[in-house]
């Protein structure tokens, strides 16, 4: 019995570029589907939840940034690793796609091999187990009952923010975080701190961690936030 390869969206305005990508994908084994407009785009990710979304930033009808925020709002679709397709070279605009919630950033022209890398990339993304009582990503769990860390079976002490951040990182497993995105997700988004208070935090938590494990599995990120290495 053979398996089922992943499935790819591609939403590009430009069908030349769309078939190309389409072309080079399928010849990889990728099953592939295409949609020409944001509208479209987001149809078809809810009708069929594909496993990876190429996602051109300037789209007619509903923006690449506005489709990935929407994607991102939604429990179905909100871990569906995004690959922004975009000429935009400036850092802030990268910085604004990621902080949007995109996975990773391609700017054109680009080339065919160093896309079919980042696809392959994205989808080796280790997601996270998450069952009723606990979430586990690598070497670290958490139940969720007992509020208990563990790294490598060991039992770890963490205040109550860390073991929050620790939480939305393994949830995001892969995935950068920006300062502002776990402001929001760990101290709300009416809260009076300020970003740097994120650094300090992340700086217990690491510790913690590498008391056990003697590496760092949180990446830093510059100038934008961090990361959650789960080997």
């Amino acid at each position: 019995m053979s398996l089922v390869q992943p499935l790819i969206l591609i939403i590009e305005d430009e069908p030349n570029q769309a078939e190309l990508i389409r072309y080079n994908l399928e010849s990889e084994g990728y099953r592939v589907l295409v949609a020409f407009d944001g509208e479209d785009g987001l149809i078809q990710t809810m009708e069929t939840i594909p496993d990876l979304i190429l996602l051109d930033w300037m789209i007619p009808k509903v923006s690449g940034i506005e489709v990935c925020r929407q994607l991102r709002k939604n429990r179905s679709t909100r871990e569906i690793p995004i690959i922004l397709l975009t000429a935009r070279s400036e850092e802030e605009d990268k910085v604004r796609g990621l902080d949007i919630g995109a996975d990773d950033y391609v700017i054109k022209p680009y080339s065919i091999k160093e896309l079919l890398a980042r696809v392959r990339a994205a989808l080796r993304r280790p997601a996270s187990i998450t069952t009723k009582d606990e979430v586990i990503v690598g070497e670290i769990a958490v139940n969720l009952n007992k509020h208990v860390v563990k790294v490598q079976n060991y039992e770890i002490n963490l205040g109550p923010t860390e073991f929050k951040l620790l939480l939305e990182l393994m949830k995001n497993s892969g995935r950068v975080l920006s300062r502002d995105q776990l402001l929001d997700r760990v101290w709300g988004i009416s809260a009076n701190v300020d970003s740097r208070t994120v650094d300090v935090h992340i700086g217990r938590l690491r510790k913690a961690i590498k008391l056990v494990t003697k590496r760092r599995l949180i990446k830093t990120v510059r100038s934008f936030g961090y990361s959650l290495i789960a080997n």
